[in-house]
């Protein structure tokens, strides 16, 4: 008895002792981290130019980020990506192909349609104002012509009046003069309007072979299985006959650059 008691006072203080030092070892200064100072200054504006330059800078890094958003809106962009999501919604895939792929798909076309446009804004504003040709106003002008005559090309004159009328631009504004923040929400629903109309015209025949597949399994008297299941399989080997997305993709160049 008296051995037990022993051990366990042994084990005991042999417990505290182990405790403590954890304790002292947690409770020791930890080593801080030295952590930088950072500073936002426009140091070595010395004129009122100066602070100007550094204002248009800051502006212009606000506008980087929306830049994506700018980009996507004015270019062939959204009616690319829409009329395949009307095209994989036709199909009933669900999430094949997935959106990297269609988005991908989609941002390559919009080069390849946007070289020209770019190549002209690159010859006619950014390497002139690169190598200090022309002042930033001119090159922002020319730089906007190409672009406006893109945008203008693939807008509905209906869509375009709507927005004249709407900011009271005035009769006097022509095709070369028109105001950006007027051309680009008619080009966005002439564009959504077209993209819409393909997608119409994508869905009619699928749509027959989903009421041909869903007839038939009614006549059948299986009404337990699902049409989609059996209709996915005709859908695709449709699809695959009239090698679709060379008709796709041709359809939409063509729209572009026809």
């Amino acid at each position: 008895m008296k051995r037990r008691s022993k051990g366990i006072f042994i084990i005991t203080f042999i417990l505290l002792i182990f405790t403590f030092g954890v304790a002292k070892v947690y409770a020791a200064p930890q080593t801080t981290i030295p952590v930088p100072k950072v500073n936002l200054s426009v140091d070595g504006a010395n004129t009122p130019k100066d602070y100007v330059d550094n204002i248009k800078l800051l502006l212009m890094l606000t506008i980087l980020t929306v830049l994506p958003s700018i980009v996507v809106m004015t270019t062939s962009f959204v009616r690319i990506i829409v009329v395949f999501g009307f095209l994989r919604s036709a199909l009933g895939t669900q999430q094949s192909p997935p959106n990297q792929v269609l988005t991908g798909l989609a941002m390559f076309m919009t080069i390849f349609i946007m070289t020209p446009t770019l190549t002209t804004i690159n010859n006619n504003a950014v390497k002139p104002y690169l190598s200090n040709t022309i002042a930033q106003d001119k090159a922002i002008e020319e730089g906007s012509k190409p672009l406006r005559e893109f945008m203008l090309k693939q807008t509905r004159q209906k869509d375009l009046k709507l927005f004249m009328e709407a900011a009271k631009v005035g009769t006097n504004i022509t095709k070369e003069n028109v105001p950006l923040y007027v051309v680009v929400p008619a080009f966005m629903i002439s564009e959504l309007k077209t993209a819409f109309q393909i997608g119409f015209l994508l869905f009619l025949p699928f749509l027959i072979i989903d009421l041909v597949v869903a007839s038939v399994l009614m006549s059948m008297g299986m009404m337990m299985l699902p049409p989609v299941m059996v209709a996915l399989p005709f859908k695709l080997l449709l699809f695959v006959m009239v090698d679709g997305w060379y008709m796709i993709v041709k359809s939409l160049l063509v729209s572009f650059t026809g």
